[in-house]
């Protein structure tokens, strides 16, 4: 098992990467938030989504990990990941 591999939910493809120190996958957000919601702009809509809940006085944004992600044209950008439970201690990886 490599520690990135693509994980497919309704036909799309969701990004992941395995931390062997927590032994959780992390899934990339904006993956999750466009097959959810079936978004043409996940990205937009996982902004909107925080600034909300941050307004709200939710703590959810402090359970996110940053990680680098290969993107469609290849690249890698730093992509906000949780893993299933949203418990994930904050480390460096």
């Amino acid at each position: 098992m490599t520690d990135k591999q693509l994980a497919v939910f309704k036909g799309k493809q969701i990004r992941r990467h395995w931390d062997e120190d927590n032994e959780k996958w992390l899934f990339s957000i904006i993956d999750i938030v466009e097959v959810l919601t079936d978004s043409s702009i996940p990205k937009r809509y996982w902004s909107d989504l925080k600034r909300k809940l941050r307004q709200e006085g939710s703590q959810v944004y402090e359970k996110i990990v940053h990680l680098k992600m290969q993107a469609a044209d290849g690249k890698y950008y730093l992509t906000d990941c949780a893993d299933t439970e949203r418990s994930y201690q904050k480390k460096t990886i």
